[in-house]
């Protein structure tokens, strides 16, 4: 029986949803996994420079995994691959632009792109892709994925009401006093069998003013890349709304140490990379050394001119 009346819940939005066309789902990982079911795949080409849990996607439907090396750029270096086996690139920092995608389509026969720092990057049609909402935006989960075949059984639809408390808690205080809540939902998140997207989740991706974020990340991304650009070592682009600036530097370990001394919280987005198996490698060093420094919808010039004004002091302090 339906319930009538009583307290109010959230209200239900309906602005217009970016990737409301794709399928929804409720983490990156299990659009990969959604992917392995529709598409059988038995053999994938993975990057080294990755987060342990897609290697732990392919590692439970028992893939063959090829590990392949990324340049300077952080783009990925020209491989052999036989025809049955799928080819996963990551647009890292939304480097990869779409006619570049093309051009690695022609390369590569089955071809999967994870766009999860690319959120604002259009798909290209027949590239299978991915997009991860929880980098982009304050809602706990989610995923979107383009591709040309759908599971043929209903799926169970996830469930997020009790895993909003350290986006309700940031809201209204310090983030610090929420990370290990923030931790926790990362380690369900990476136990989650494949599901439908939330309802709650859903409703709120039908609440943001999508041209606005775009925007700012925007405005951000270009200041630090006018005034940083000279002591990168990476060639960056100009992209629009962005998921960070990557800015690769010698020291980047410690001017990271020193920047979350001052609360300004620069991840290391691949720490399972920094491994004794690796060293020695690029991927072992731009792990380590690139700093993605936060230029979303929360801040604007001023943050960002303090960010650059701080790094400039400690690079200074360190040499």
């Amino acid at each position: 029986m339906r319930e009538i009346g009583g307290y109010i819940e959230f209200d239900k939005y309906n602005l217009p949803m970016l990737h409301d066309k794709a399928i929804a789902l409720n983490s990156g990982r299990n659009c990969l996994a959604y992917l392995i079911k529709t598409k059988n795949i038995k053999t994938i080409y993975l990057p080294y420079f990755l987060c342990d849990s897609i290697v732990g996607v392919c590692k439970k439907f028992n893939l063959k995994i090829c590990l392949y090396h990324i340049n300077s750029n952080a783009s990925p270096m020209s491989y052999s691959v036989e025809d049955s086996a799928f080819m996963y690139i990551v647009n890292y920092y939304g480097q990869l632009s779409n006619n570049e995608i093309i051009q690695l389509k022609n390369i590569y026969k089955n071809l999967i792109i994870d766009n999860a720092q690319a959120y604002f990057q259009l798909p290209i049609d027949n590239v299978d892709t991915i997009y991860t909402c929880r980098k982009f935006f304050g809602v706990p989960d989610g995923a979107f994925l383009y591709t040309n075949k759908k599971i043929n059984r209903e799926i169970e639809q996830d469930i997020s009401y009790d895993r909003m408390s350290f986006l309700f808690g940031r809201f209204e205080k310090n983030a610090s006093e929420f990370y290990q809540k923030f931790l926790d939902n990362e380690a369900i998140l990476n136990n989650q069998s494949l599901k439908q997207m939330s309802k709650l989740t859903n409703n709120l991706l039908h609440g943001i003013d999508y041209e606005s974020i775009k925007s700012k990340r925007t405005q951000n991304y270009n200041y630090l890349f006018d005034k940083l650009e000279k002591i990168n070592k990476l060639n960056l682009k100009r992209i629009k709304g962005a998921f960070a600036y990557p800015l690769y530097i010698e020291n980047g370990k410690e001017v990271r140490k020193k920047l979350i001394e001052q609360k300004i919280y620069i991840p290391i987005l691949w720490p399972n990379i920094i491994t004794d198996k690796l060293k020695g490698t690029l991927e072992y060093d731009m792990a380590l050394n690139i700093l993605p420094l936060p230029c979303d919808q929360r801040y604007d010039e001023n943050d960002m001119e303090y960010i650059i004004n701080l790094i400039n002091y400690l690079r200074g302090n360190l040499r």
